[in-house]
């Protein structure tokens, strides 16, 4: 390959009024090669990759592209140029097919119409590509996250890039489609492509890099081997060790039989046909009760009606021995559950209010004052909770969508810390969350347990799950599959009961 980078950012800076996100550094691409990027939420590399995309242009320094200096106004530019992003959140059209979604602004027409059947051929032709075999005329709206994300990567992968910014394309995959990536990433690099790769999984880093590059508050850190120790990279990213990845202070589920306090959240017999089937379990006050299973095994189903966000055809949800009516947030939300979903861009936070707006969705009406809302004191309760969160903002009226994942992340958590919530079910908590951060979450999660509330988390994180929970339950198809104590957790044993047909019995 050749030794001259396809791209550079050079010596670049970025500023957004009195604030200097990226400051002096440069970043290559080269050809057949995967350059990853790393740092922790803030750090500023989600605006480093967007001026490579086009998306913003560099106060300081300059994009070179094959030797020569270019500017890139517009991601169209950068797409005339070869260049490619697939982005942490996702940019699909819910009400459009996968087909129309894949070809977004390049449609292929015929004698001035949309030729259909180009459309469909080129579309399952990029699916192809990453082994997503779905009807191209589904609409995106009607899949679930992790084969959204599996579309957005086909989006990118259609327009021949040679250079291919990944921005988090992991982060809602199973580790079987994410292994199907990594394929069509070695592919990708045999054909010349190069790369530029951001996951806060550092176990994949070694996996698939070449070099990495690593950032801290906007500036340039170390450019390393890929192979370099992980507790060596998050040293570089952070500037101190973390010592333990998963901080879990044991909770209820390992107290001796007799001593096991009593059940906050009782879910009986909960069912909805399509989704998920005669659900019973109990959480007690002080525990974390994790959730694993594939995608698809309708773990997001079930939280969504236990916190009232959807329907379901029977059984009950109770809280403190009250029984909750069905499909009623407010109804969940006084009984003092919160809900941090999977999609906190879709589900999650309304990315056009600021950050203050959105921490106080669950509360404004709640603490009015003779029919008034109290805006003085949810500013003084946000901001609180921001600094208490440390989430990283220019001030508490920016808007939450123009902070990184995982600030916006914290967010979420800080709306329903705010409502005080004792019951909180999430939902994929440190997806697109960089290690420092998890922690900070999993620390969250402590301090909530050890005041008595109890937490009920879907993860598709194994070590995760059997990092941070004192129960688990295991689902497959719409059905519980198993229940394991922390004793007899592992990963081989929760993947078995995943795997296997639910009715088998042994």
């Amino acid at each position: 390959m050749s030794q001259q980078p396809l791209v550079t950012l050079q010596n670049v800076g970025k500023t957004f009024g009195p604030v200097t996100v990226i400051k002096d550094v440069t970043v290559s691409v080269y050809a057949g090669k995967v350059q990853v990027l790393l740092g922790e939420n803030g750090a500023g590399k989600s605006t480093l990759i967007k001026m490579m995309a086009g998306v913003y242009q560099p106060d300081a320094g300059r994009i070179v592209v094959d030797g020569k200096t270019v500017t890139l106004p517009t991601t169209r530019a950068a797409e005339e140029l070869g260049i490619a992003t697939i982005h942490q959140e996702l940019n699909l059209v819910p009400t459009m097919s996968i087909a129309e979604n894949v070809m977004l602004g390049r449609m292929p027409t015929r004698h001035g119409m949309v030729d259909r059947s180009a459309l469909r051929n080129r579309a399952r032709a990029a699916l192809n590509l990453i082994g997503l075999d779905i009807d191209v005329d589904t609409l995106v709206g009607e899949l679930g996250i992790a084969r959204q994300q599996l579309v957005e990567i086909a989006k990118a992968l259609s327009i021949n890039a040679r250079i291919l910014i990944l921005d988090e394309p992991t982060a809602a995959l199973t580790r079987h489609e994410t292994e199907s990536l990594f394929a069509v990433m070695a592919d990708l690099r045999s054909r010349g492509v190069g790369m530029l790769f951001i996951s806060h999984h550092l176990d994949e880093i070694a996996e698939v890099g070449d070099t990495v590059t690593v950032l801290r508050d906007g500036e340039f850190v170390a450019e390393v081997p890929a192979s370099t120790p992980e507790d060596e990279l998050v040293k570089l990213m952070v500037g101190r060790s973390i010592e333990d990845q998963y901080p879990r202070n044991t909770g209820a589920g390992t107290q001796p039989a007799g001593t096991q306090p009593a059940g906050i959240l009782a879910v009986e017999h909960l069912s909805s046909t399509g989704r998920f089937s005669d659900i019973t379990f109990t959480v007690r006050a002080g525990e974390v009760l994790g959730i694993a299973g594939l995608v698809g095994a309708g773990r997001t189903e079930l939280i969504r009606a236990i916190a009232g966000a959807d329907h379901y055809d029977s059984g009950t949800v109770t809280v403190r021995g009250q029984a909750l009516p069905k499909g009623n947030i407010q109804a969940a939300i006084k009984a003092g559950i919160g809900h941090v979903p999977e999609d906190r861009k879709g589900q999650g936070l309304v990315t056009g209010a600021s950050v203050n707006d959105n921490l106080g969705y669950a509360t404004l009406a709640s603490t009015a004052r003779l029919g008034l809302a109290d805006f003085a004191g949810q500013r003084s309760r946000a901001q609180a909770v921001a600094t208490k969160l440390r989430i990283r903002m220019h001030t508490i009226d920016q808007a939450v969508g123009a902070l990184s994942g995982g600030n916006q992340q914290k967010a979420v958590f800080g709306r329903w810390i705010i409502a005080a919530s004792t019951v909180l079910l999430l939902d994929e908590p440190t997806r697109g969350v960089d290690v420092g951060a998890k922690v900070e979450i999993y620390e969250l999660m402590n301090a909530i347990t050890a005041a008595g509330g109890a937490i009920v988390m879907v993860s598709s994180e194994l070590p995760e799950i059997l990092g941070m929970s004192d129960r688990i339950l295991v689902m497959r198809d719409g059905k519980l599959a198993g229940e394991l104590t922390t004793a007899e957790a592992t990963q081989d044993a929760v993947m078995t009961l995943a795997a296997r047909d639910v009715d088998e019995k042994n």
